[in-house]
């Protein structure tokens, strides 16, 4: 006969599996009532002060942390030593050589090399504050094969560092860049920052370089780095601001550049760090037109001279107009333009302003033209002693601005004409503005 659930479910026996489950969850049960107990207990006592909400919470935060699992141990963190460069195939000498430690002091650490000459000895170094980080203060050599030695101390236990070695790339061709302005000079306001290279250099070596290298200045300055045509000497870049240096700038350049690989150029062998300062704003003024040449300096006119310049007819013999730099200075020349009937010519008071052989000079020859007529061969003519003032005048890096004649300066001028160049087309000749 059937029966229905209704019916049944009062003589069905339960599983016998199923009842410690009963059990624990009667004990529960029981357990939570306890403590619910409690807590209208404590509820109670804090009614009075206005707690109850708190007190309650207290309680069942109690309760439920009484059914978690224990607190657990935090996990070992391992104490590490690591050292850089790591062993292994040979590296390049430059990035910090370090040793470091994540627990504990250093104590003695020293990197000692060995090189393939048979020279070497320690790094000069030093600790970290914390005593946990040892770093090199020198760079390292070529061709070096460098260990560390010294103690790692953890608690009251000394422990050696391991003889970690590795060696330093010996290259088959060194390279060195050199820059055009000595370490704590003076220069003019229109001076370049020149890094030259005895090697032409690719594109890509070319980006490698310049992203090592900055200027600094005690005042804000807006400039940039163009790469300028290779010539038969190397590659060469060249720093100018937008506008004229301000006067009394401090300028610091530095280039990490020891131990980049430049690809067929080779390897480079020196870091640059060069500061200087920048003088007072002398310009000299020189128009073709007037015959005649002023000097202004800080916006006062200091001297004036009568001048002839290159012969106008001929365009081979034209001063050419443009910012010209004065680029060095000679009390005795020799001139030579064999072309035009003269060979070791001598000169006196010459104040060289472009490679393509323009001088600011005295000239007794020409005396009876300066300062009505233009006769030299691209020259500025002077007289004796207006040259020597003049000679003592100027200084490297002061700008010549040249107007009226017929020719500009160009590249074809020699190196310095960095100013004859819009400074939009200077920023596109930065190797970094490349696609």
């Amino acid at each position: 006969m059937s029966r229905s659930w209704g019916d049944s479910r009062g003589r069905h026996t339960p599983d016998r599996r199923r009842r410690p489950v009963r059990r624990r969850t009667l004990a529960t049960l029981l357990t939570g009532l306890a403590v619910l107990a409690v807590l209208i207990a404590s509820g109670s006592m804090a009614v009075a002060d206005g707690r109850i909400g708190e007190s309650i919470a207290r309680g069942i935060s109690s309760a439920v942390d009484g059914f978690g699992p224990g607190p657990r141990a935090a996990p070992a963190v391992p104490v590490t030593r690591s050292t850089t460069p790591r062993p292994g195939p040979p590296v390049a000498p430059r990035g910090p050589a370090q040793v470091f430690v994540t627990d504990g002091t250093l104590e003695g650490v020293a990197l000692t090399g060995d090189g393939v000459d048979g020279e070497g000895g320690p790094v000069p170094g030093g600790l970290s504050p914390d005593g946990r980080t040892w770093t090199a203060t020198a760079p390292l050599d070529y061709a070096t094969t460098y260990r560390w030695s010294g103690t790692w101390v953890i608690g009251d236990e000394p422990r050696p560092l391991p003889e970690d070695a590795f060696t330093t790339v010996d290259p088959a061709t060194t390279i060195t860049g050199t820059m055009n302005i000595r370490d704590g000079g003076t220069v003019g306001v229109a001076a370049p920052v020149v890094l030259s290279f005895p090697a032409s250099l690719s594109d890509e070596a070319k980006a490698t370089v310049e992203e090592e290298l900055t200027v600094e200045t005690s005042a804000p300055v807006e400039g940039g780095w163009a790469w300028l045509p290779d010539t038969a000497e190397g590659s060469r870049v060249h720093y100018r601001p937008r506008e004229y240096w301000p006067s009394g700038t401090e300028v610091t350049v530095r280039g990490t550049l020891r131990g980049l690989d430049l690809g067929e150029a080779g390897w480079v062998t020196d870091d640059v760090d060069r500061t200087f300062s920048i003088g007072p704003t002398r310009i000299t003024r020189a128009d073709t037109q007037s015959h005649g040449i002023t000097v202004i300096e800080d916006g006062k006119e200091i001297a004036r001279y009568d001048a002839s310049y290159g012969l106008e007819s001929d365009p081979r013999r034209v001063t050419r107009s443009g910012v010209h730099v004065v680029m060095a200075k000679s009390e005795t020349v020799y001139m030579s333009n064999p072309d035009y009937g003269y060979v070791n010519e001598r000169h006196h008071w010459a104040v060289r302003i472009s490679n393509n052989g323009e001088f600011i000079h005295a000239n007794p020859g020409s005396t009876y033209a300066q300062g009505n007529s233009n006769v030299s061969h691209g020259c500025i003519n002077l007289s004796t002693r207006d040259a020597q003032e003049y000679f003592g005048l100027v200084e490297f890096g002061d700008p010549v601005e040249v107007v009226g004649s017929s020719q500009p300066l160009t590249e074809r001028d020699g190196d310095f004409y960095d100013w004859t160049i819009p400074w939009e087309d200077w920023l596109s000749m930065s190797a970094l503005a490349r696609p």
